[in-house]
Protein backbone atom coordinates (compact mmCIF):
# COMPACT_ATOMS: atom_id res chain seq x y z
CA UNK A 1 0.00 0.00 0.00
CA UNK A 2 1.00 3.23 -0.65
CA UNK A 3 2.02 5.42 2.67
CA UNK A 4 0.38 8.81 2.06
CA UNK A 5 1.70 11.77 4.56
CA UNK A 6 -1.00 12.97 6.28
CA UNK A 7 -1.96 16.27 7.81
CA UNK A 8 -4.14 15.32 10.66
CA UNK A 9 -4.29 11.94 12.71
CA UNK A 10 -0.90 11.23 11.32
CA UNK A 11 0.12 9.17 14.29
CA UNK A 12 -3.90 6.97 13.15
CA UNK A 13 -1.60 4.43 11.16
CA UNK A 14 0.94 3.50 13.80
CA UNK A 15 -1.96 2.97 16.04
CA UNK A 16 -3.93 0.76 13.90
CA UNK A 17 -0.47 -1.28 13.24
CA UNK A 18 -0.32 -1.70 17.07
CA UNK A 19 -3.90 -2.39 18.22
CA UNK A 20 -7.34 -2.36 17.09
CA UNK A 21 -9.04 0.71 17.25
CA UNK A 22 -12.00 1.16 18.97
CA UNK A 23 -14.86 3.15 17.09
CA UNK A 24 -18.28 4.39 18.86
CA UNK A 25 -21.92 3.37 18.68
CA UNK A 26 -25.08 4.68 17.41
CA UNK A 27 -26.41 8.44 17.32
CA UNK A 28 -29.52 7.83 16.32
CA UNK A 29 -30.01 5.24 19.06
CA UNK A 30 -28.99 7.59 21.82
CA UNK A 31 -30.87 10.28 20.73
CA UNK A 32 -33.93 8.35 20.79
CA UNK A 33 -32.89 7.65 24.32
CA UNK A 34 -33.81 11.34 25.30
CA UNK A 35 -36.89 10.84 24.19
CA UNK A 36 -37.03 14.71 22.61
CA UNK A 37 -40.28 16.30 21.18
CA UNK A 38 -41.06 18.81 18.40
CA UNK A 39 -40.01 21.51 21.14
CA UNK A 40 -37.18 20.37 22.28
CA UNK A 41 -35.86 19.00 18.19
CA UNK A 42 -36.55 23.38 17.82
CA UNK A 43 -34.20 24.49 20.98
CA UNK A 44 -36.10 23.91 23.96
CA UNK A 45 -34.96 22.88 26.82
CA UNK A 46 -31.26 24.20 26.52
CA UNK A 47 -30.12 27.56 27.75
CA UNK A 48 -26.03 27.50 26.83
CA UNK A 49 -24.40 30.01 25.43
CA UNK A 50 -24.55 28.67 22.10
CA UNK A 51 -28.44 28.06 22.91
CA UNK A 52 -31.08 29.37 19.05
CA UNK A 53 -33.66 30.96 21.33
CA UNK A 54 -36.73 31.62 18.98
CA UNK A 55 -34.18 30.75 15.87
CA UNK A 56 -36.63 27.83 14.61
CA UNK A 57 -39.42 28.23 17.04
CA UNK A 58 -41.67 29.22 13.88
CA UNK A 59 -40.11 27.02 11.06
CA UNK A 60 -42.74 25.83 9.04
CA UNK A 61 -42.65 22.09 8.87
CA UNK A 62 -42.36 19.41 11.63
CA UNK A 63 -38.31 18.96 12.42
CA UNK A 64 -38.66 16.05 14.85
CA UNK A 65 -36.35 13.51 13.89
CA UNK A 66 -33.78 15.52 11.83
CA UNK A 67 -30.78 14.33 14.17
CA UNK A 68 -28.50 16.82 12.32
CA UNK A 69 -30.26 19.70 13.50
CA UNK A 70 -29.56 18.53 17.44
CA UNK A 71 -26.03 20.13 16.78
CA UNK A 72 -27.45 23.32 16.36
CA UNK A 73 -30.40 23.57 18.35
CA UNK A 74 -29.20 20.80 21.26
CA UNK A 75 -25.67 20.71 21.47
CA UNK A 76 -25.80 19.48 24.95
CA UNK A 77 -27.59 16.42 23.83
CA UNK A 78 -24.96 15.73 21.10
CA UNK A 79 -22.11 16.65 23.44
CA UNK A 80 -23.66 13.95 26.32
CA UNK A 81 -23.57 11.21 23.42
CA UNK A 82 -20.29 12.36 22.44
CA UNK A 83 -18.85 11.78 25.95
CA UNK A 84 -20.87 8.35 26.96
CA UNK A 85 -18.41 6.85 23.86
CA UNK A 86 -15.62 8.46 24.84
CA UNK A 87 -15.89 7.36 28.76
CA UNK A 88 -16.71 3.37 27.49
CA UNK A 89 -13.18 3.84 25.53
CA UNK A 90 -13.79 4.61 21.91
CA UNK A 91 -10.61 6.26 20.16
CA UNK A 92 -12.67 7.55 17.27
CA UNK A 93 -15.90 9.20 17.11
CA UNK A 94 -18.13 9.90 14.23
CA UNK A 95 -19.55 13.45 14.10
CA UNK A 96 -23.73 14.00 13.89
CA UNK A 97 -23.38 14.09 10.30
CA UNK A 98 -25.09 11.23 8.68
CA UNK A 99 -27.97 12.93 7.03
CA UNK A 100 -26.65 16.65 6.78
CA UNK A 101 -25.72 17.26 3.40
CA UNK A 102 -28.48 19.12 0.93
CA UNK A 103 -29.58 16.10 -0.89
CA UNK A 104 -31.13 14.32 2.67
CA UNK A 105 -31.40 18.07 4.52
CA UNK A 106 -33.86 18.38 1.17
CA UNK A 107 -37.05 16.44 3.02
CA UNK A 108 -37.36 18.74 5.55
CA UNK A 109 -36.47 22.29 3.61
CA UNK A 110 -33.10 22.75 5.72
CA UNK A 111 -31.11 22.04 3.01
CA UNK A 112 -29.78 25.64 3.22
CA UNK A 113 -28.52 24.77 7.32
CA UNK A 114 -26.08 21.55 5.97
CA UNK A 115 -23.20 23.91 5.81
CA UNK A 116 -24.08 24.72 9.42
CA UNK A 117 -24.59 21.53 10.67
CA UNK A 118 -21.27 19.65 9.45
CA UNK A 119 -19.25 23.07 11.19
CA UNK A 120 -21.26 22.60 14.59
CA UNK A 121 -20.93 19.03 14.56
CA UNK A 122 -17.38 18.45 14.10
CA UNK A 123 -17.02 21.17 16.68
CA UNK A 124 -18.63 19.21 19.31
CA UNK A 125 -16.73 16.28 18.08
CA UNK A 126 -13.49 17.93 18.39
CA UNK A 127 -14.08 19.33 21.58
CA UNK A 128 -15.00 16.26 23.17
CA UNK A 129 -11.99 15.09 22.15
CA UNK A 130 -9.82 17.32 23.21
CA UNK A 131 -11.60 16.86 26.26
CA UNK A 132 -10.84 12.81 26.95
CA UNK A 133 -7.39 12.78 25.24
CA UNK A 134 -4.10 12.08 26.66
CA UNK A 135 -0.90 11.39 25.35
CA UNK A 136 -1.07 7.44 25.48
CA UNK A 137 -5.02 7.58 24.24
CA UNK A 138 -5.20 10.06 21.77
CA UNK A 139 -8.96 10.37 20.40
CA UNK A 140 -9.84 11.28 17.02
CA UNK A 141 -12.98 13.07 15.21
CA UNK A 142 -14.14 10.61 12.22
CA UNK A 143 -15.85 13.41 9.68
CA UNK A 144 -19.31 11.16 8.53
CA UNK A 145 -20.59 11.29 5.26
CA UNK A 146 -23.60 8.97 5.24
CA UNK A 147 -25.26 7.74 1.74
CA UNK A 148 -28.20 10.64 1.32
CA UNK A 149 -31.29 9.12 0.20
CA UNK A 150 -31.06 9.17 -2.96
CA UNK A 151 -29.23 6.72 -5.40
CA UNK A 152 -27.55 7.47 -8.61
CA UNK A 153 -27.53 3.74 -9.73
CA UNK A 154 -31.19 3.12 -9.37
CA UNK A 155 -33.71 3.98 -10.66
CA UNK A 156 -37.05 4.83 -8.18
CA UNK A 157 -39.66 4.15 -10.81
CA UNK A 158 -40.21 0.29 -11.91
CA UNK A 159 -41.61 1.19 -15.34
CA UNK A 160 -38.37 3.17 -16.40
CA UNK A 161 -35.06 1.72 -15.57
CA UNK A 162 -33.70 4.69 -17.41
CA UNK A 163 -35.06 7.24 -14.53
CA UNK A 164 -32.76 8.67 -11.67
CA UNK A 165 -33.97 11.42 -8.91
CA UNK A 166 -30.16 12.21 -8.80
CA UNK A 167 -26.76 12.71 -10.61
CA UNK A 168 -23.67 12.46 -9.74
CA UNK A 169 -22.81 15.87 -10.08
CA UNK A 170 -25.46 16.70 -7.49
CA UNK A 171 -23.82 14.40 -5.34
CA UNK A 172 -20.11 15.56 -5.97
CA UNK A 173 -21.44 19.19 -4.74
CA UNK A 174 -23.26 18.08 -1.81
CA UNK A 175 -20.21 16.04 -0.03
CA UNK A 176 -17.96 18.58 -1.01
CA UNK A 177 -19.77 21.16 0.55
CA UNK A 178 -20.06 18.60 3.69
CA UNK A 179 -16.19 17.45 3.35
CA UNK A 180 -14.97 21.17 3.60
CA UNK A 181 -17.29 21.99 6.77
CA UNK A 182 -16.06 18.91 8.42
CA UNK A 183 -12.54 19.98 8.18
CA UNK A 184 -12.94 23.21 9.14
CA UNK A 185 -14.55 22.07 12.27
CA UNK A 186 -11.78 20.29 13.15
CA UNK A 187 -12.32 16.10 12.09
CA UNK A 188 -9.03 13.92 11.86
CA UNK A 189 -10.55 11.25 9.44
CA UNK A 190 -12.94 11.38 7.19
CA UNK A 191 -15.27 8.26 6.66
CA UNK A 192 -17.76 7.24 3.66
CA UNK A 193 -19.68 4.87 5.77
CA UNK A 194 -23.02 2.63 4.78
CA UNK A 195 -22.48 2.66 1.44
CA UNK A 196 -25.48 1.00 -0.72
CA UNK A 197 -24.65 2.25 -4.23
CA UNK A 198 -20.71 2.44 -4.88
CA UNK A 199 -21.87 5.17 -7.13
CA UNK A 200 -23.06 7.87 -4.57
CA UNK A 201 -19.27 6.82 -2.98
CA UNK A 202 -17.62 7.80 -5.71
CA UNK A 203 -19.48 11.01 -5.68
CA UNK A 204 -18.15 11.59 -2.28
CA UNK A 205 -14.78 10.49 -2.48
CA UNK A 206 -14.36 12.71 -5.79
CA UNK A 207 -15.53 15.68 -3.82
CA UNK A 208 -13.24 14.46 -0.95
CA UNK A 209 -10.54 14.26 -3.28
CA UNK A 210 -10.99 18.24 -4.56
CA UNK A 211 -11.37 19.54 -0.93
CA UNK A 212 -7.62 17.68 0.01
CA UNK A 213 -6.64 19.43 -2.72
CA UNK A 214 -7.88 23.26 -2.68
CA UNK A 215 -7.42 23.36 1.28
CA UNK A 216 -3.87 21.62 1.04
CA UNK A 217 -4.44 18.95 3.86
CA UNK A 218 -4.90 14.94 3.68
CA UNK A 219 -6.81 12.82 6.01
CA UNK A 220 -7.13 9.29 6.73
CA UNK A 221 -10.25 8.02 4.68
CA UNK A 222 -12.03 5.19 5.91
CA UNK A 223 -15.00 3.50 3.41
CA UNK A 224 -17.33 1.38 5.18
CA UNK A 225 -19.95 -0.68 2.70
CA UNK A 226 -23.65 -2.32 4.15
CA UNK A 227 -24.56 -5.72 2.57
CA UNK A 228 -27.97 -5.21 2.01
CA UNK A 229 -28.90 -9.01 2.39
CA UNK A 230 -27.99 -12.65 2.47
CA UNK A 231 -26.69 -12.73 -1.21
CA UNK A 232 -24.07 -10.76 0.02
CA UNK A 233 -24.27 -7.85 -2.48
CA UNK A 234 -24.80 -3.72 -1.71
CA UNK A 235 -28.06 -2.52 -2.91
CA UNK A 236 -26.68 -1.77 -6.05
CA UNK A 237 -25.57 -4.92 -7.34
CA UNK A 238 -21.83 -5.40 -6.63
CA UNK A 239 -20.24 -8.24 -4.86
CA UNK A 240 -18.13 -7.37 -1.47
CA UNK A 241 -15.24 -8.60 -3.47
CA UNK A 242 -16.34 -5.78 -6.41
CA UNK A 243 -16.86 -3.45 -3.72
CA UNK A 244 -13.55 -3.27 -2.49
CA UNK A 245 -11.98 -3.28 -6.19
CA UNK A 246 -13.76 -0.54 -7.12
CA UNK A 247 -12.91 1.86 -3.84
CA UNK A 248 -8.89 0.76 -4.02
CA UNK A 249 -7.99 3.73 -6.04
CA UNK A 250 -9.11 6.20 -3.05
CA UNK A 251 -6.38 4.80 -1.17
CA UNK A 252 -8.57 4.65 1.71
CA UNK A 253 -6.44 3.76 5.43
CA UNK A 254 -9.59 1.75 6.06
CA UNK A 255 -12.35 -0.19 4.33
CA UNK A 256 -14.92 -1.94 5.72
CA UNK A 257 -19.06 -3.09 6.64
CA UNK A 258 -21.24 -1.64 8.82
CA UNK A 259 -24.72 -1.70 9.51
CA UNK A 260 -27.11 -4.05 7.64
CA UNK A 261 -27.13 -7.35 9.24
CA UNK A 262 -25.35 -7.78 12.33
CA UNK A 263 -22.21 -9.09 13.11
CA UNK A 264 -23.49 -12.90 12.96
CA UNK A 265 -24.16 -12.62 9.46
CA UNK A 266 -21.62 -10.21 8.46
CA UNK A 267 -18.62 -12.57 8.91
CA UNK A 268 -18.50 -14.46 5.57
CA UNK A 269 -18.76 -10.58 3.85
CA UNK A 270 -15.55 -9.50 6.07
CA UNK A 271 -14.10 -12.75 5.37
CA UNK A 272 -14.01 -11.74 1.80
CA UNK A 273 -12.96 -8.31 2.77
CA UNK A 274 -10.00 -9.45 3.90
CA UNK A 275 -9.15 -11.69 0.85
CA UNK A 276 -10.06 -8.45 -1.13
CA UNK A 277 -7.67 -6.13 0.59
CA UNK A 278 -4.73 -7.36 2.48
CA UNK A 279 -2.50 -4.31 2.29
CA UNK A 280 -5.51 -2.21 3.70
CA UNK A 281 -7.02 -1.96 7.13
CA UNK A 282 -9.93 -3.35 7.63
CA UNK A 283 -13.42 -1.84 9.85
CA UNK A 284 -16.28 -3.91 10.93
CA UNK A 285 -19.02 -2.15 12.99
CA UNK A 286 -22.50 -3.97 13.00
CA UNK A 287 -25.96 -3.38 14.28
CA UNK A 288 -26.85 -4.95 17.39
CA UNK A 289 -28.38 -7.79 15.61
CA UNK A 290 -31.74 -7.96 13.55
CA UNK A 291 -34.30 -5.06 14.77
CA UNK A 292 -36.78 -5.94 17.07
CA UNK A 293 -39.24 -2.71 18.48
CA UNK A 294 -40.00 -4.73 21.92
CA UNK A 295 -36.70 -4.28 22.86
CA UNK A 296 -34.90 -0.87 24.32
CA UNK A 297 -32.15 0.08 21.58
CA UNK A 298 -35.18 -1.28 19.01
CA UNK A 299 -32.45 -4.27 18.02
CA UNK A 300 -32.08 -8.10 19.55
CA UNK A 301 -28.50 -8.05 20.86
CA UNK A 302 -27.08 -6.85 23.86
CA UNK A 303 -23.76 -5.85 24.73
CA UNK A 304 -22.37 -9.19 25.84
CA UNK A 305 -23.96 -10.91 22.83
CA UNK A 306 -22.44 -8.46 20.42
CA UNK A 307 -18.75 -7.73 21.99
CA UNK A 308 -18.51 -12.01 22.01
CA UNK A 309 -19.50 -11.73 18.11
CA UNK A 310 -17.14 -9.07 17.15
CA UNK A 311 -14.49 -10.78 19.44
CA UNK A 312 -14.63 -13.77 17.31
CA UNK A 313 -13.39 -11.52 14.14
CA UNK A 314 -10.39 -9.91 15.86
CA UNK A 315 -9.65 -13.56 17.29
CA UNK A 316 -9.59 -14.65 13.88
CA UNK A 317 -7.60 -11.63 12.82
CA UNK A 318 -10.30 -10.44 10.42
CA UNK A 319 -10.39 -6.38 12.06
CA UNK A 320 -8.53 -3.58 12.54
CA UNK A 321 -11.31 -1.27 13.85
CA UNK A 322 -14.35 -2.79 15.54
CA UNK A 323 -17.12 -0.37 16.75
CA UNK A 324 -21.16 -0.37 16.71
CA UNK A 325 -24.05 0.64 14.39
CA UNK A 326 -27.83 0.83 14.90
CA UNK A 327 -28.95 -0.31 17.94
CA UNK A 328 -25.52 -0.12 20.00
CA UNK A 329 -24.62 2.10 22.76
CA UNK A 330 -22.33 3.02 25.00
CA UNK A 331 -22.33 -0.30 27.17
CA UNK A 332 -21.90 -2.24 23.86
CA UNK A 333 -18.68 -0.70 23.25
CA UNK A 334 -17.30 -0.99 26.55
CA UNK A 335 -17.79 -4.44 26.03
CA UNK A 336 -16.22 -4.96 23.06
CA UNK A 337 -13.85 -2.81 24.13
CA UNK A 338 -12.98 -5.16 26.81
CA UNK A 339 -13.49 -8.32 24.72
CA UNK A 340 -10.99 -7.49 21.99
CA UNK A 341 -7.98 -5.61 24.03
CA UNK A 342 -5.91 -8.20 24.22
CA UNK A 343 -6.11 -9.31 21.07
CA UNK A 344 -3.83 -8.03 18.01
CA UNK A 345 -5.31 -6.12 15.26
CA UNK A 346 -5.35 -7.39 11.47
CA UNK A 347 -1.78 -7.79 9.87
CA UNK A 348 -1.25 -6.30 6.68
CA UNK A 349 0.42 -8.36 3.91
CA UNK A 350 1.23 -7.14 0.38
CA UNK A 351 -1.35 -6.73 -2.76
CA UNK A 352 -0.84 -9.32 -5.38
CA UNK A 353 -3.04 -8.83 -8.19
CA UNK A 354 -4.13 -11.95 -9.58
CA UNK A 355 -2.17 -11.74 -12.46
CA UNK A 356 0.78 -11.19 -10.65
CA UNK A 357 0.07 -14.52 -8.22
CA UNK A 358 -0.19 -16.71 -11.41
CA UNK A 359 2.60 -14.81 -13.31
Amino acid sequence: MHTLHYTRAAELPAILAERIVILDGAMGTMIQRFKLGEAQYRGEGYSGPDAVGDRFKDFARDVKGNNELLSITRPDVIRDIHEGYLAAGADLIETNTFGATTVAQEDYKMADLAREMNLRSAQLARAACDKFSTPDKPRFVAGALGPTPKTASISPDVNDPGARNITFEQLRQAYYEQTEALIEGGADVILVETIFDTLNAKAALFAVEEVFEKMNVRLPLIISGTVTDASGRILSGQTVTAFGHSVRHAQPLAVGLNCALGAALMRPYIQELHKVAPDTFISCYPNAGLPNPMSDTGFDETPDVTSALVREFAAEGLVNIVGGCCGTTPEHIAAIHSAVTPLPGRVLRPYFHKDEETA
